[in-house]
């Protein structure tokens, strides 16, 4: 059970490249925890809003507008990524767009609604694309059974990341509070600290990781061109390809409610059980915590049981967290619900990554996970604008948001049910020898 175990890794592939590798995870994670998830969106609906009953919906507004920006770019994307062996330069493009992006955030102060509007939707577009790329060369690091662990090796890898990020900027906000500095003051200081982290924690990733992949085109025009034939060739195969749009489908039912907790878990500390700044980001600290031991440990048994089995057992975990965040009247149980969810988090996005890298083709794994990031970014405007939708319409209850929540992990279950895992395995293996002849 050794960390970057080199048994678990394909032929040729170093420890030291998947540790590089595995470093992404650690430097992208500070932003959605500090980000998406434990600073930026609390402020941007108390300070940037002002506290105006639209708030929540603005912010569920804009990271819908990135995403569904991210959706109609990431297909394209990682089809011309595969034609020009360019999946490490796209990452380290997006990588210092979404730095860029993250540092901008730190000139937001109370009504800069646009100049937020439009930083947080570049960096989050940034991040997704980031996101596919260093997912596609999963499978070129891993063998095909321990794409489980390896996965998991990463996602546990940047839950410490994410640590590491919210605890400099928790010390920093408990000083700055010490010393009787506004909100307006600190937050910028933690997107600074969240923008420094990512950049300097990257430069591991491209340092140390690979472009295997050789390129199939020579000019720019060419590898467009080609990249849509490609994209439009796999829509017109999807039969062929019937688990994976059984995955995607899934994939886009759990992961709205994912991305509720993530988008959204601080604005429901603070609104329903009256949580102070302090106490969210010491709340998200727990759960990166509880979610590095997930994915991590998880990773193992999911290889042992099967990644289906496995992704069933997590999603049931969530409807527990989520029965547990609508009956908690106390701070207590809501960090009972919030451990339960760090745990699931980490293992639920590792078992997914695995089983988008089986049924992905070896010769197309940015397309494919440009696909896969097309789903999980339809979950992302999906969830978190149900939530707003929900809170507005009922006058703010978020309680009734966070319930209708819970339908979304079980669609997720019941989606789940029509994969068969060996079928798609298949199907890869096969469209791969068909490719070559």
């Amino acid at each position: 059970m050794a960390l970057f175990d080199p048994a678990a890794l394909n032929p040729g592939v170093a420890r030291r490249e998947v540790f590089g590798w595995a470093m992404y995870d650690f430097a992208n994670s500070g932003y959605t925890t500090v980000v998406l998830t434990a600073v930026f969106n609390a402020y941007f609906v108390g300070v940037v809003a002002g506290g105006a009953d639209w708030g929540t919906l603005a912010w569920t507004l804009t990271l819908g507008l990135s995403n569904a920006l991210v959706m109609l770019a990431t297909p394209l994307l990682g089809a011309w990524a595969d034609g020009r062996a360019a999946k490490k330069a796209v990452l380290m493009a997006t990588t210092l767009g979404c730095v860029a992006a993250t540092a901008a955030l730190a000139g937001v102060g109370g009504g800069d609604l646009w100049l937020a509007v439009a930083a947080i939707v570049i960096s989050n577009f940034c991040y997704a694309v980031g996101e596919q790329m260093t997912s596609a060369f999963l499978p070129e690091l891993a063998r095909r059974e321990a794409l489980g662990r390896v996965s998991g090796w990463g996602w546990s890898l940047g839950y410490c990341g994410g640590m590491l990020t919210l605890g400099l900027s928790l010390g920093y906000v408990i000083w700055a509070q010490g010393q009787g500095l506004p909100a307006t003051h600190f937050v910028p200081v933690t997107m600074l600290i969240t923008s420094a982290v990512y950049a300097l924690a990257s430069v591991a990733t491209f340092v140390l990781l690979k472009e295997r992949a050789v390129p199939q085109l020579v000019t720019v025009g060419s590898a467009t061109g080609e990249a849509w034939r490609r994209l439009q060739r796999t829509w017109h195969e999807a039969r062929r390809y019937e688990d994976f749009r059984w995955l995607m489908a899934c994939a886009v039912a759990y992961q709205a409610g994912i991305s509720v907790v993530i988008a959204l878990a601080a604005i429901y500390a603070e609104e329903v059980l009256g949580f102070k700044q302090t106490q969210t980001m010491m709340l998200i600290f727990l759960v990166n915590i509880a979610s590095a031991i997930g994915a991590f440990s998880f990773g193992y048994w999911q290889d042992r049981i099967g990644h289906k089995r496995a992704l069933a057992f997590t999603l049931w975990g969530w409807v527990l967290m989520t029965v547990l965040a609508v009956a908690a009247t106390t701070p207590g149980l809501f960090w009972v619900a919030a451990v339960l969810a760090g745990l699931c988090m980490g293992s639920s996005q590792s078992a997914g990554r695995a089983l988008a890298g089986l049924f992905a083709p070896a010769d197309r794994l940015a397309e494919f996970y440009g696909l896969w990031t097309f789903a999980v970014r339809a979950s992302a405007i999906v969830g978190p604008i149900t939530y707003g939708l929900v809170t507005w319409a009922s006058g703010g209850n978020h309680r009734l948001a966070i319930a209708s929540t819970g339908l979304f992990f079980l669609a997720g279950l019941v989606l789940l049910r029509r994969i068969d895992v060996a079928r798609g395995q298949t199907a890869a293996i096969a469209a791969l020898s068909v490719s070559k002849k």
